[in-house]
């Protein structure tokens, strides 16, 4: 009859016939992965400057339905402003004239 029953080893604990106990190690790969990602991207796109105390940036993102809306940072201080045509309007004076050539390059020629 003992040859009937299951047998367990000495050196096996209870926990090695668990078969949640590889979740966690799945957890923390997740969580390298993330932190890998987040790196990748911020390499690619050049975004260490989000990220230094000390520099100045400028992003300009334009949506779907024509909406630009300005991104700022200066140093600690992020602002954001959104771009209307009341906003953009004012009084100025003409400086030059640019002109686009067939290759792509631009020039300014001033007045």
């Amino acid at each position: 009859m003992r040859y009937l029953k299951p047998v367990q080893s000495l050196n096996t604990g209870l926990s090695d016939n668990d078969p949640m106990s590889g979740v966690a190690n799945l957890f923390d790969l997740g969580l390298v992965f993330i932190v890998g990602l987040l790196m990748a991207l911020f390499g690619a796109y050049h975004l260490e400057d989000l990220l230094s105390e000390t520099s100045e940036l400028t992003i300009i993102k334009k949506s779907a339905d024509g909406q630009i809306e300005l991104i700022e940072k200066k140093g600690k201080k992020i602002t954001a402003v959104k771009m209307t045509r009341e906003t953009a309007k004012g009084r100025g004076e003409r400086l030059g004239t640019a002109y686009k050539l067939e290759n792509g390059s631009m020039i300014y020629i001033p007045d």
